[in-house]
C-alpha cells in the first residue's frame, strides 16, 4: 500500500502547530526519506491564544513569534518541503464560518495540486480538529476534476484518545505504517522543538508517551513500531 504513495505530492492539513508531528510525523519522515514523497504542510490555526479567556494576539505576540520559529525547526527534523501557516483562532474554529476554512484549503490545494491529503480524525475531542476534517472533506468533493485520489485521517495524541470510548466516532484505524527508530526520533526531536507544546510523562505529548503509542500501534499489527490511520477514500483509475 505504501508503494501507492511513492513519488506522490502529499498535503498535510492540520489545525495547530505540532499536530503535523503528533499524528503522522514519523510516517511522513519515512515517506519523504524512503518513498520520495513531497510533503507540504498547511497549518490553519495559530495555536496559542486559547490559553487566555479572550483572544488577544498582542498579549501573545512574543510567544506567537517563537511559535513560528518552532514550526520551522520541527519541519527540518521531518523534511517537509514547505510549511504554510494561517491565523485562525486557536480552539475557536467553531466561531469561524466553515466556508472560510474550506476556501483556505482549496486555495492551497489549487496551488500545490496534491495527489493525497492527510488530516485529523473527524471524531477528535478538539473542536478545531473536527472542523478541519469537515473542511478538508468538503474541499475534495468527488468530482471529475478533483486531483486528490486518497484521503487519510490520523490520531492526534491528547486529542483523539480523549473522546469518550462510547462515542461512535471513536478512532478505528484501518491502515498502519511501520516506522523505524530513526523515523520516531525525527518525530520526537520535532516535538521537542515546540517550546509551548512539549510535555513531561505521562502526558500524551511526552517523548515516552509517543514511543509507547508507536509500540502499541506496532504490536497491534505485528511489527515493532507503527503509526495508525484511517483510509477514508481511495480512487484507483
Amino acid at each position: 500500500m505504501l508503494e501507492s504513495l511513492r513519488n506522490k505530492k502529499i498535503l498535510l492539513v492540520v489545525a495547530h502547530p505540532d499536530d503535523e508531528l503528533l499524528g503522522p510525523g514519523a510516517s511522513m519522515n519515512r515517506l519523504i526519506q524512503d518513498f520520495n514523497a513531497i510533503v507540504r504542510v498547511l497549518i490553519l490555526g495559530e495555536g496559542i491564544t486559547s490559553r487566555s479567556d479572550v483572544r488577544d494576539q498582542e498579549k501573545w505576540k512574543e510567544q506567537l513569534a517563537e511559535h513560528k520559529k518552532n514550526i520551522e525547526s520541527a519541519a527540518k527534523q521531518i523534511g517537509f518541503e514547505k510549511v504554510i501557516t494561517y491565523n485562525f483562532p486557536d480552539n475557536r474554529f467553531d466561531s469561524v464560518d466553515l466556508l472560510d476554512l474550506i476556501k483556505t484549503i482549496e486555495k492551497e490545494k489549487e496551488e500545490f495540486n496534491p495527489d493525497v491529503i492527510f488530516t485529523h480524525h473527524g471524531g477528535d475531542v478538539n473542536i478545531d480538529h473536527k472542523r478541519t476534517f469537515e473542511a478538508v472533506h468538503t474541499s475534495i468533493r468527488p468530482m471529475q476534476s478533483e486531483n486528490v485520489k486518497m484521503l487519510f485521517t490520523f490520531e492526534t495524541a491528547s486529542g483523539t484518545e480523549w473522546i469518550p470510548s462510547t462515542d461512535e466516532r471513536v478512532f478505528k484505524p484501518n491502515f498502519y505504517v511501520e516506522i523505524s527508530e530513526t523515523n520516531l526520533q525525527a518525530k520526537i526531536k520535532g516535538m521537542e522543538s515546540y517550546t509551548f507544546e512539549k510535555r513531561s510523562y505521562p502526558h500524551p505529548r511526552s517523548p515516552e508517551s509517543l514511543r509507547i503509542l508507536a509500540q502499541y500501534r506496532g504490536q497491534t499489527v505485528g511489527v515493532h513500531m507503527a503509526e495508525a490511520f484511517c483510509l477514508v477514500r481511495s480512487l484507483n483509475s
